[in-house]
């Protein structure tokens, strides 16, 4: 098998793929024209962020398998035509984990002893010894916020040198939580009882900015690391934080935008440690991801299961089209309840009605799961998606139904916080519409596209004229509605809006402030972008 390499990785990939019997290319300055001409006899392209891999190279690649990126990232490839033509899409997400987890924790002391400053100052040939009064970690309260793969390892090394711990992951277990030595608690629980805090939350909507003035302030007198992603901490705030003296330090690897300004105000304070994204900057982190893709490009010479694949190569060719549409609706249905419910997610359980539970739906209960994880896990597809769950302790259930009351097939994906369940049921329309016709129990025909609010309120004349009234002071455009009521005349009803605009928080605040509202809920699907 012919290997084409186009951006430079750790020899130790390369190395093991020629062990492994393939020829391997190496063509790091290759421009977009060379690559359609080179990859025409190529079994496989192993690129990092320098190849733009898009929907030329797929049709000039007739013989390409898999492409492997050694790395997280994957804008730079388009996975929905590698989809279409059969190719694999694979990463390395663990390679840099361990590496991540370290830097975090170099950070934390960094921040806590000022090591930094001190020797940036001994170098000038000042004794600055009487000027740094470290602070220990021993026997002081670790806010994690985020308890993922990184947040896990970080956890772990930082209980052991006796540091107590508190977490808030809404996707995680009490009882994994538990197992890791750490106490889940509320958002603002963690931050108020951190002595130090390290973030590790993906970047995405819901946790831009996640931390900023107001939440800083209940850090009163603590340290903040982040070295997870930049624009999860408000960067100003954070600098006007630690100059004021509310924090007594920061450590900060990630920045909103790289390579980072010199104007930053987080370089010009003296108690903010400061790295140029270093995180994944070790010897072993680089080679781990490129032995790691060079060893999923073998399996997928063999036939062998791909253990990080972002698409789906694996289902039968002649199935594929049969359950395509209902791997997105689950997804989409996974995204809604997982939005819809409140409290940390214990179960989910995905059920198939109809002619769809006659096929291997494993695919769809994947994508169901990753609709479920998505808001607060890096990286997470169909693929890693169960591994995700067991990791995090929730329990996932498959069911099949052959028979269906009232839909040729229905896909259903149910939540559990332990003391409520929250279930989402989509179909299939024909022509290939997709439908949400079931919402906790609501009868509903909802288009699961774009942005949404979803409403809960009593069931009493003049409520979906005031949403109107608000949206329409605030130009929010309803693209379309659809009102139902699940009990007797009088009872609560639930309205789903599509939408044309996105739906500031102070505009759900004052919807909820009516007293005739229960619930407002504004989500964004299928990759709607959070402005108009």
């Amino acid at each position: 098998m012919q290997v084409l390499v186009t951006d430079p990785i750790d020899d130790a990939g390369l190395e093991r793929l020629r062990a492994a019997g393939h020829g391997v290319e190496t063509a790091y300055d290759i421009g977009d024209e060379a690559l359609l001409n080179t990859i025409t006899d190529v079994n496989a392209l192993v690129v990092r962020s320098g190849t733009d891999v898009n929907e030329a190279v797929f049709e000039a690649a007739s013989d390409l398998i898999i492409v492997g990126r050694a790395g997280i990232g994957v804008d730079n490839i388009d996975i929905d035509a590698a989809t279409e033509h059969g190719v694999i899409v694979a990463n390395a997400p663990e390679g840099n984990v361990r590496a991540a987890a370290e830097h975090t924790v170099a950070m934390t002391f960094a921040g806590a002893r000022s090591i930094p400053q001190a020797h940036a100052r001994l170098r000038t040939g000042e004794w600055a010894k009487s000027e740094y009064l470290g602070t220990e970690v021993n026997g002081k309260t670790l806010g994690v916020v985020g308890l993922g793969r990184v947040g896990q390892e970080v956890a772990k090394r930082l209980e052991s040198l006796g540091m107590d711990l508190v977490a808030y992951d809404p996707y995680i277990s009490e009882d994994r939580a538990e197992r890791l030595g750490a106490e889940l608690v509320e958002f603002d629980t963690c931050l108020e009882r951190a002595e130090f805090l390290t973030v590790h939350t993906p970047l995405t909507s819901e946790t831009a900015g996640m931390i900023s003035t107001t939440e800083l302030e209940l850090m009163d007198g603590g340290y903040l690391i982040n070295c997870a992603r930049g624009g999860v901490v408000d960067e100003d705030a954070l600098a006007a934080a630690v100059e004021d003296g509310v924090l007594d330090g920061a450590a900060v690897d990630v920045f909103a935008d790289e390579p980072v300004a010199p104007d930053s105000a987080l370089l010009s304070v003296d108690n903010i440690v400061v790295t140029p994204h270093l995180g994944a900057s070790t010897e072993a982190a680089q080679e781990n991801v490129a032995t790691s893709i060079a060893d999923q490009i073998d399996a997928a010479f063999a036939g062998a299961p791909v253990m990080n694949a972002l698409n789906a190569p694996s289902v039968d060719e002649s199935v594929f089209p049969r359950i395509r549409p209902y791997i997105d609706l689950a997804e989409t249905a996974g995204k809604i309840a997982a939005q819809l419910l409140d409290g940390r997610i214990s179960s989910v359980s995905v059920s198939y009605e109809g002619d769809i539970a006659d096929e291997d739906v494993e695919l769809a209960t994947a994508s169901a799961l990753k609709g479920v994880f998505e808001p607060l896990e890096w990286q997470v597809n169909a693929v890693n998606a169960p591994q995700i769950a067991e990791e995090r302790g929730i329990d996932v259930t498959e069911s099949k139904r052959l028979q269906s009351d009232d839909f040729q097939s229905l896909v259903t994906v149910e939540v559990s916080n332990g003391d409520d369940q929250l279930a989402v049921s989509g179909t299939q329309f024909t022509g290939g519409e997709p439908r949400i016709v079931k919402i906790d129990g609501y009868r509903v025909d909802a288009v699961p596209h774009g942005k949404m609010l979803v409403a809960r309120n009593a069931d009493k004349p003049g409520v979906i004229g005031f949403i109107g009234s608000v949206l329409g002071e605030h130009n929010i455009n309803i693209a379309g509605m659809f009102n139902a009521r699940r009990d007797i005349e009088g009872g609560e009803a639930l309205t789903i809006y599509n939408l044309d605009d996105s739906v500031p928080t102070d505009v759900v605040e004052r919807l909820l402030a009516d007293e005739r509202m229960i619930d407002v809920r504004y989500l964004t699907l299928n990759g709607a972008s959070d402005t108009k």
